[in-house]
């Protein structure tokens, strides 16, 4: 009975974290502004869900996240939808199932990868002020990562095709987004998975919601 209770909270919680996941996705509050680009902030519900409710959780989580691309992608198409939509693709049946990978294999992988990492964090008695900040850094750089390296791995022509480059130039645009992209939304994320996390974890016990910490 109390393991049904304890499934019952859990469920609950995901899909709460999941309705934030969604408002994310489709308001601007998706994005935060820093001094050179915009970093999307719907990847932390992922991170904050594998860290308070487990690798499972986040990756259903991030499979939510990964729909919301797809839909976002398909009803107001950009330059580089073909990666994130199944219906965009200029490849065929083979260039779907690309963009189906990069828009939700790799953000279901955001949660997983963020939900192992803080297992294992936890596992060595990191402090839970370095391990928050740690994973949100971790899950953030590993949504940037397999996406761009994704594009540049199965769609590098098409993506020099719409960058107007040749195809060796692909792999410098790639790392120049990974590096200029991706680590201030990995350090954004830091601060507000641990911001967020510090006050999350006390409260889910209260509620009768176990934790991996």
């Amino acid at each position: 009975m109390e393991k049904r209770t304890h499934d019952t909270r859990w469920t609950v919680c995901t899909a709460l974290m999941a309705a934030v996941v969604i408002v994310l996705a489709n308001t601007p509050l998706g994005m935060i502004q820093l001094p050179i680009i915009k970093a999307t902030t719907v990847h932390i519900p992922v991170i904050l869900g594998a860290i308070l409710l487990g690798p499972l959780a986040g990756g259903i989580l991030g499979l939510v996240f990964g729909i919301c691309s797809v839909v976002s992608n398909t009803m107001a198409p950009t330059l580089l939808s073909f990666a994130f939509s199944p219906f965009m693709s200029t490849t065929g049946i083979a260039g779907a199932i690309k963009a189906l990978w990069i828009a939700v294999g790799c953000r279901v992988m955001i949660g997983v990868v963020a939900g192992w990492a803080w297992i294992l964090l936890r596992r060595i008695h990191l402090n839970l002020n370095i391990a928050l900040p740690l994973v949100g850094f971790i899950g953030s750089m590993a949504n940037t990562i397999l996406v761009m390296g994704s594009i540049n791995v199965l769609l590098a022509s098409q993506y020099a095709a719409v960058r107007n480059v040749a195809a060796s130039a692909v792999f410098d645009l790639i790392m120049g987004t990974i590096i200029a992209s991706g680590i201030p939304e990995a350090i954004a994320a830091a601060i507000l998975v641990f911001a967020l996390g510090r006050i999350l974890i006390p409260v889910l016990p209260r509620i009768g919601v176990p934790l991996r910490v």
